[in-house]
């Protein structure tokens, strides 16, 4: 049940950071830093969301 809540809550700030992230692209250009820490956040919640899943 634990981790059910926890993915679920994982899928939403990930679906979240990735419309901040299309939404920075699209204003600032692909290659702005606000972008590319945006990417790198979203690339540690897809991390997390992995190790969850396999468990």
């Amino acid at each position: 049940m634990k981790f059910l809540l926890l993915k679920k809550l994982l899928k939403l700030r990930i679906e979240t950071k990735r419309k901040i992230m299309y939404k920075k692209a699209r204003d600032l250009g692909f290659t702005h830093p606000e972008v590319v820490n945006c990417s790198q956040e979203l690339d540690e919640l897809l991390n997390k969301y992995s190790d969850i899943a396999a468990l």
